[in-house]
């Protein structure tokens, strides 16, 4: 899609971080946009910042996790905006800690969010990126998706199955309606709030409490999420992407080492190394 201006995207998870920057870098290129997240005022100013750069924007308060709510979304998208030729399945969140003391309300809710959301949004914005008769899917994968960091197996398994699924979603499009690109975007570290992403979870998610972590794995992360990419960056990347039709985008190159590793150990039947953890 080399002509982004006067299309529709759609963009899910779209009140911060790299949502944010991906529904104002496409209102920049003209496209008007739905977006949905649950975070009622800080998806309504992101609304009114892209209203503001002068293109028409439908937002909606949505729960990835239900089927039925995302193909609402995609209904009213095309009903308010007229078609939809982009969608950016975007909303994430992360947990984590030991693999075996992760309840199962912790997993429900990273993989309902992180996968579900994405398999909901294939399912609902496909059909009518089709019929609109062209466009380009984005979904949200991870450098965690080409690795396996260690206390973040939710969130890993996730991805991995984010980016898998974008493999083969990109093959059935390519035999069926070659017009439809397809990009999974695997982010490394980025200045996003994901590290706070229980500030939404629902209430049988208990949450990271003081005094629990004691290898200091959350101000870990906090401080290299704090020193990543700017999202507007990683957004800027997506519309190269989206133009260019490129299947992948890794945002960091000095981690693609670790995606080689990875797939060198498994050839070789070596066992996963501690160096899969990035920095």
């Amino acid at each position: 899609m080399e002509e982004l201006e006067g299309k529709v995207a759609v963009i899910t998870g779209a009140a911060s971080g790299i949502g944010r920057s991906l529904a104002l870098a496409f209102a920049r290129e003209g496209t008007h946009v739905s977006l949905a997240d649950i975070e009622a005022d800080p998806l309504s100013e992101t609304a009114e910042a892209a209203r503001e750069i002068g293109v028409n924007v439908h937002a909606s308060i949505t729960d990835v996790r239900d089927p039925e709510a995302v193909e609402a979304l995609a209904e009213s998208t095309v009903s308010r905006l007229g078609a939809l030729h982009v969608a950016c399945n975007n909303a994430g969140v992360s947990g984590g800690g030991n693999t075996w003391e992760i309840p199962p309300e912790t997993w429900d809710w990273i993989i309902g969010v992180n996968l579900f959301g994405v398999i909901n949004g294939v399912r609902s914005f496909t059909p009518r990126i089709i019929s609109s008769g062209e466009g380009h899917i984005v979904n949200t994968a991870s450098m965690a998706g080409l690795t396996s960091p260690p206390f973040m197996s939710p969130y890993n398994v996730s991805k991995h199955a984010v980016v898998t699924l974008s493999e083969s979603l990109s093959v059935e499009l390519s035999l069926q309606h070659p017009e439809i690109g397809v990009t999974v975007l695997c982010p490394g570290w980025v200045r996003t709030r994901i590290h706070e992403a229980h500030r939404n979870s629902p209430d049988a998610v208990v949450g990271p409490s003081e005094g629990d972590d004691e290898m200091g794995l959350a101000d870990i992360a906090r401080l290299l999420i704090e020193g990543g990419l700017d999202p507007d960056d990683v957004a800027a990347m997506v519309i190269d992407a989206v133009k260019n039709r490129e299947s992948w985008i890794l945002t960091h190159d000095d981690w693609t080492e670790m995606v080689t590793e990875r797939t060198r150990r498994i050839v070789a039947g070596e066992p996963p190394s501690v160096g899969q953890i990035p920095t």
